[in-house]
């Protein structure tokens, strides 16, 4: 079974819970297969970095953690606003994710 994620790399989505709840943020990496998405500058994690190599530099870095997906919802680039994916699917069988809110294309 192939596990569906609602958002894709590269959109733009409001976190709904956690920490960071009403910051918004651009997808940079989607996991389907754990239902986890990894979003620009949220969720921020400490990772303690060991020096891999003679002059590395080691130290407490700060990077992204991965979160669920069903915590971040879609921002709509027409209207703004956090909204809910539909599908639109055409008479040539493609399909287009639509604003449930706006009805204008994503």
């Amino acid at each position: 079974m192939k596990n569906k994620v609602h958002v894709k790399t590269g959109d733009t989505v409001v976190v709904l819970s956690g920490k960071d709840r009403g910051k918004k943020g651009k997808v940079l990496q989607v996991s389907p297969k754990e239902g986890k998405v990894i979003v620009e500058k949220i969720n921020l994690v400490s990772k303690h970095v060991k020096p891999r190599k003679p002059g590395d530099q080691s130290g407490i870095v700060k990077a992204e953690g991965a979160m669920y997906a069903c915590k971040v919802q879609i921002v709509c680039p027409h209207c703004g606003k956090p909204t809910r994916v539909s599908h639109k699917i055409f008479e040539d069988g493609t399909k287009e994710r639509i604003c449930k809110k706006c009805g204008e294309a994503l």
